[in-house]
């Protein structure tokens, strides 16, 4: 009892140790973006912005629209394909399942400028694209697939081996036993997987500089010409160094922070409702 409660004691100081940078930083970051947050951020472009413009004129729906379509297409790219690389790596099985781990592991040290310099390389010289949100997505599933490979990886080996060997007893093939009973029941550990994928690409900055490249107005095509993302926004606003583009880039920040916890939430509850449910 006594080695429990002080280990539990010691981790809970560890936690508790942790936390407090953590509040420190998003407390300053609300009391910095606070101030100069206006509806007008969330309806207006930098279209009429100037030089010498207070931090409340303009906004940047422009860049809040393409880090949305960005992060969306990204998910749409590596979550079917971080999905399936799962289940044959914990479901199927075979020679290739070695392979395929190493280079799993091997993506998920890759650093975000080189995802960038990779799409810059292939899509924009190579096969001469222009700067697009397109280009900024195909950078960020590079980042986000091993990320949700491991995790869903990890959360399919916790569904028990009885159920799948229940639905094989009782004449269901390999494929609907995955579909069927191991999907939905590591369903909620699926949903987290994805939330870390989008979490690890969603700040990323620097394969944006080589991919989106940035805009002042809005575009909402992400196949065809730069493109605004609010992390990009956040670091061109705080490289011009004056006290109207910082205040816009503490301001970028928040709401780039409050996304991320809207997305988190959101996500959360999904996962919840849907395994609290029992269906016939």
């Amino acid at each position: 009892m006594a080695t429990d409660r002080t280990i539990a004691v010691f981790i809970g100081s560890i936690a508790i140790g942790l936390l407090i940078p953590l509040l420190v930083i998003l407390s300053y970051v609300v009391w910095k973006g606070w101030r100069y947050l206006r509806p007008a951020f969330f309806t207006q472009d930098q279209a009429l912005v100037g030089s010498s413009s207070p931090a409340t004129v303009g906004g940047a729906k422009h860049a809040v629209i393409g880090t949305l379509e960005q992060v969306a297409l990204a998910m749409a790219i590596s979550i079917p394909l971080g999905m399936a690389t799962a289940v044959f790596m914990n479901e199927v099985g075979g020679r290739l399942v070695r392979p395929v781990r190493v280079v799993v592991d091997a993506m998920s040290g890759v650093p975000s400028i080189v995802a960038g310099l990779f799409i810059f390389a292939v899509w924009i010289l190579g096969l001469h694209q222009s700067f697009s949100g397109i280009a900024a997505a195909f950078a960020m599933s590079i980042l986000m697939l091993p990320t949700v490979t491991r995790t869903s990886v990890e959360v399919l080996r916790l569904v028990p081996d009885g159920l799948r060997e229940a639905s094989l007893a009782v004449g269901g093939t390999q494929w609907r036993t995955v579909w069927n009973v191991v999907l939905p029941t590591a369903r909620s550990g699926l949903i987290t997987a994805v939330i870390l994928g989008v979490a690890r690409v969603i700040g990323e900055t620097a394969l944006l500089i080589m991919t989106a490249f940035g805009a002042s107005l809005v575009n909402y095509n992400p196949l065809h010409g730069p493109q605004q993302s609010l992390p990009l926004f956040v670091y061109q606003a705080y490289s011009i160094n004056t006290p109207s583009e910082v205040a816009r880039a503490w301001t970028g920040a928040l709401v780039l922070i409050a996304m991320v916890l809207f997305l988190f939430g959101a996500a959360r509850l999904v996962g919840r409702a849907r395994t609290g449910r029992v269906t016939r």
